[in-house]
């Protein structure tokens, strides 16, 4: 690589930790740590979502999936934006009746402790594993900048993040989202205009018409056509739903917002965003196929946009691209770092040790800030030999638990028969039944399932056995 796009990549990385320090301001106690002191402008937390739940995953995954395929991807987020609509009509404000330092205290108060812990155990397991695929997806484009092997890039993922996280939390890994976004996005924008000169200018999509791989919509009825309009907006409502409903990493955020309507304004505005984000690096990925950057099976998907950055953009530029790749999954990876040490202090550690102090709870926090960075590195190396692409390697994975996750909520507010055990053992059998679904482990079920159809698939499993637990439950006491 060019001396100069790797002098742009080391001053750009170091200024944004060191934007991400002076912005973080004085960390005072837990809700400064965790919260942003509830202060945090609508704006600021809806870039900030965005940048987030897409970071590395959609920078370098999402091209490699046009590139190869379609734009039906982008059915998708119109389920996205329905699911986050939802969430703002019926789940936010609940969230903002009284004051709630994480997204499962809300269940406290419907069912108990045993609930409460038991979702946040399954926010930890979900978010854990979805980011381990995200430092592994941020880990590509460093070795190939570098030419480090794949654990060498995991860990100094790990180390460079943990710095202006471990210090400034969530109002410096805010802070840094924004300003990332508007780096990656540059990048993006700037790839198409170049890849699309060099596949002859704007007429050559014609030439992608005409081999379908500008179709957008697939009306298909099928649950094993891997994007369908059906399966993107039934199962990426439920999956919106569950992921900026009920995981802590999205409503952390939202909890920090000033209030209700701020809160609101920035989930469904992150809706809109994103599908226009999905849009422009779907069609990044149409104009690296029609400036033939895809040398076909011998490089994985994933590799194609920085591999073309690398190789064709302009000096500087393509260091400026890949810069943003790197300090977007970067941030993203601190996010979910800060939302897990979150859960952790207030779910598991002042309930258990009734130790409440504010400011003794910011130095467990930062102390388990330390302890998930190390183990979502050491998670990160299981999944180097991983061909799935990783935007759909980690939504799977997420799949597990979103469904037992949604399903909880909706028992909680639709089923009044529900009690804390019918939900804990709704969750339970909903992640078990899950595991060999998406997984295979250990034994496949129900082979050729798409995965757009997890999420709903949970969410139905979990909604009946609570039902059918209520039910028999109150059978057997009356007998």
């Amino acid at each position: 690589m060019r001396s100069l796009d790797i002098a742009v990549i080391a001053v750009y990385c170091a200024t944004v930790v060191v934007f991400g320090l002076v912005l973080a301001g004085r960390q005072r106690d837990a809700s400064d740590y965790f919260l942003g002191h509830r202060g945090l402008p609508w704006w600021a937390i809806m870039l900030s979502i965005v940048a987030t739940e897409t970071s590395a995953l959609t920078i370098i995954s999402v091209p490699g999936l046009a590139a190869r395929g379609d734009l039906t991807f982008l059915q998708l987020s119109f389920g996205y934006l329905v699911g986050r609509i939802g969430v703002a009509a019926f789940l936010l404000p609940g969230y903002f009746e009284g004051t709630q330092d994480t997204a499962y205290q809300r269940l406290e108060r419907r069912f108990g402790t045993g609930a409460r812990r038991t979702a946040s155990g399954v926010f930890l397991l979900t978010r854990a594993l979805a980011d381990c695929v995200r430092i592994f997806a941020t880990a590509i484009p460093l070795a190939i900048i570098t030419q480090w092997s794949l654990a060498a890039g995991i860990l100094a993922i790990g180390i460079v993040t943990v710095i202006y996280t471990w210090v400034g939390g969530l109002r410096a890994v805010v802070w840094v989202d924004v300003i990332q976004l508007g780096v990656y996005l540059v990048g993006g924008t700037a790839t198409l205009i170049v890849a699309t000169h060099l596949a002859g200018g704007v007429g050559a999509f014609a030439r992608a018409w005409d081999a379908g791989k500008l179709v957008t919509l697939d009306f298909t009825p099928s649950f094993k056509v891997l994007y369908t309009f059906w399966g993107g907006v039934l199962g990426g409502a439920l999956l919106a739903g569950a992921s900026h409903g009920t995981d802590h990493l999205i409503v952390q955020r939202l909890l920090a917002a000033r209030g209700l309507r701020d809160a609101q304004r920035a989930l469904i505005g992150s809706g809109v965003f994103i599908i226009l984000q999905f849009a422009l690096f779907l069609l990044v990925g149409t104009s690296l196929w029609l400036a033939g950057a895809d040398p076909g099976p011998a490089m994985r998907g994933d590799a194609l946009y920085p591999t073309f950055a690398i190789n064709r953009l302009p000096a500087g530029l393509a260091g400026l691209v890949i810069a943003g790749i790197l300090a977007a999954a970067m941030s993203s990876h601190a996010s979910a770092v800060n939302s897990l040490a979150s859960a952790s202090t207030q779910d598991f550690y002042a309930p258990l040790t009734g130790r409440h102090d504010p400011t003794h709870l910011l130095w467990v926090g930062r102390w388990f800030t330390l302890m998930w960075t190390a183990v979502l590195v050491a998670g990160a190396m299981a999944f180097r030999n991983q061909n799935t692409p990783v935007v759909q390697l980690a939504l799977s994975i997420a799949s597990i638990t979103y469904g037992g996750l949604l399903g909880t909520y909706l028992l909680g507010g639709l089923w009044p028969r529900a009690r804390e055990r019918d939900v804990i053992v709704a969750i339970v059998v909903s992640v078990l039944a899950m595991t060999p679904i998406v997984l295979g482990l250990p034994w496949r079920v129900l082979p050729g399932l798409a995965w757009p159809w997890f999420v709903p698939l949970g969410t139905a499993v979990t909604v009946a056995v609570g039902m059918v637990s209520s039910m028999v439950g109150r059978q057997t006491l009356s007998a």
